[in-house]
């Protein structure tokens, strides 16, 4: 049988070394700005609220319920991540590899959320949520791909600031958004669902893919994907470390944040301005969070050092946390805000330029930050089970969320000193 040519140009699989230019940044940035809006306006405001319609302002059950539907929303991330980067790895579609990805899981998202703002059971708010993720990962999953595919070593640490600052920007104007207009339910949810398309889909249509000749794809076996799936930490030990440090600071991350309107309503006994107080809370983290993702990204870049930013920048929330937990009063709340923004905007530009440096095997960039994007969203999904649990033990109150955010300081310092084992990069 004779082997099909390849192109004189194409080199499978081959680190990018052409800079990426402005019009692709901006393109990169917006896709992400309509991602993580529509995934973190609703655990922040969205479905606090809609399980308080069901059980009650103020209710354990609320929380409880929240929590709950995130973690079964976290499962359905587990899979979907490295399913979605080890497909995209392997498709040949004339529109590239991860562009089809990209758009599926953009629509899947926006239809979900659509129908999810429809609901007014807890069974319902479960399934469309779990949905709205299933689309949210499939589309993360495959843009992150396009960085190791497409921008150079040497300019990821900016380009992955451009990940880290729309997460800041796209919650504060969700929330802004939706708390200044009287809108309903179904309404509020319809206007992310526009944006997430209207801010994703630009990035689809023009931005080009190289398409995998389908000589270069692998046999595919259920076996093999299974087995992929596994990536032997002794084998591989920067990557494991990495992975280990990314699910311990996210999920510090997320205890100390995705419980923080039940902390203003119920622990600060603020519940008449919690909406408001939420608000400024998140104004002060964007503005620090963008600050230290877009400048210690480029830093890292500059100087070649990406451990030192991702150690600093755990301890950096744990101390956040642990200002919530033994001063639990509104000023210092803002001060821990914006140390939170610094910290973890540092981390997330800085170890996601980590990540891609530290991935096994060229021909399965996809499938394996697909892996290392499980570190990202399972916490964010667990973490409202884990704390409504922690809360509820203790009794709820300001004594529970202070059991809370010690939780949060742990975690985030445990995830630093992991980052210290990696020694392939420095």
């Amino acid at each position: 049988m004779t082997t099909p040519t390849l192109p004189a140009a194409f080199t499978p699989f081959a680190e990018p070394r052409r800079k990426v230019k402005a019009p692709w940044i901006a393109l990169f940035a917006t896709a992400w700005f309509g991602i993580w809006m529509a995934q973190l306006t609703p655990v922040q405001l969205l479905l606090p609220l809609q399980t308080d319609g069901i059980f009650g302002a103020g209710s354990v059950e609320s929380v409880l319920a929240f929590g709950i539907i995130s973690g079964i929303a976290g499962a359905c991330a587990l899979v979907t991540y490295p399913l979605t980067g080890a497909f995209s790895d392997r498709t040949t579609s004339r529109f590239g590899r991860r562009r089809p990805w990209i758009f599926l899981g953009t629509v899947l998202f926006a239809i979900s959320l659509v129908l999810l703002g429809l609901q007014d059971t807890i069974v319902g708010v479960g399934i469309f949520w779990s949905l709205a993720i299933i689309g949210f990962c499939m589309a993360s999953a495959a843009i992150t791909a396009t960085i190791s595919d497409q921008v150079p070593v040497e300019q990821r640490g900016f380009v992955s600031g451009w990940v880290s600052a729309p997460q800041a920007l796209g919650t504060v104007v969700g929330i802004a958004l939706l708390t200044s207009l009287p809108l309903s339910q179904l309404f509020g949810y319809t206007i992310i669902a526009v944006v997430l398309l209207a801010a994703v889909l630009p990035f689809v249509f023009f931005v080009p893919d190289e398409v995998l000749p389908k000589v270069l794809r692998a046999p595919f076996t259920f076996a093999a994907l299974i087995k992929g799936f596994w990536i032997n930490p002794v084998a591989h030990p920067d990557f494991g470390w990495t992975l280990l440090s990314r699910i311990l600071v996210n999920l510090g991350n997320a205890l100390g944040t995705t419980l923080l309107l039940f902390f203003i309503s119920d622990g600060l006994g603020r519940r008449e301005t919690a909406q408001a107080d939420l608000l400024q809370l998140t104004v002060i983290y964007l503005i620090t969070f963008i600050l230290a993702a877009l400048g210690f990204g480029r830093l890292s870049d500059v100087i070649r050092k990406r451990k030192p930013f991702v150690y600093a920048a755990a301890y950096l929330q744990g101390l956040a946390a642990l200002l919530l937990a033994f001063v639990p009063d509104f000023s210092i709340a803002m001060v821990g805000a914006g140390l939170l923004g610094l910290g973890y905007g540092c981390f997330m530009a800085v170890d996601q330029a980590l990540a891609t440096q530290v991935l096994p095997s060229s021909h399965t960039r996809g499938k394996d930050l697909g892996i290392m994007n499980i570190a990202t969203a399972v916490p964010q999904a667990v973490a409202p089970l884990l704390g409504s649990a922690i809360v509820a033990f203790l009794g709820g109150g300001v004594f529970g969320f202070t059991g809370l955010f010690i939780a949060s300081a742990v975690f985030a310092a445990l995830g630093g000193l992991a980052v210290i084992q990696v020694k392939s990069v420095k």
